[in-house]
């Protein structure tokens, strides 16, 4: 069995190098971008089978970035979940309606409890 694929778009390096880690350990390929132009260019040529997503980047945030790879006939329907600090209802609910399957707080969510919400979406 191939492993899962996952794009982790991530503008703290520092977070990035961590998820990224944790999810190779856990046996998936990880790819990571630090802005949502970044992401969006690797999200269209390499085809993750998940996208973890943060809202606030610079060159292109998290939303945009979301908005656009929805217009894409592959990016339609990949996998994506939000994982930022922001806690705006109307960020979240821009998030939810552009087909999104969750939206995590960071501080809210143990890596561990990521992973497994991870390995429960692409089961």
């Amino acid at each position: 069995m191939n492993a899962k694929s996952i794009l982790v778009i991530e503008d703290e390096k520092s977070l990035l190098k961590t998820l990224t880690r944790k999810f190779e350990s856990e046996g998936f390929f990880v790819r990571g971008a630090v802005n949502g132009k970044e992401g969006l260019s690797m999200a269209l040529e390499f085809h993750p089978d998940l996208i973890l997503l943060d809202i606030i980047m610079p060159e292109m945030d998290g939303i945009t970035m979301l908005k656009k790879l929805r217009e894409d006939e592959w990016g339609k329907d990949v996998s994506v979940m939000i994982l930022s600090n922001l806690s705006d209802d109307s960020k979240i609910m821009t998030a939810l309606e552009n087909n999104t399957f969750d939206y995590l707080i960071k501080v809210n969510w143990s890596l561990d409890d990521l992973v497994k919400k991870v390995k429960e979406k692409l089961a």
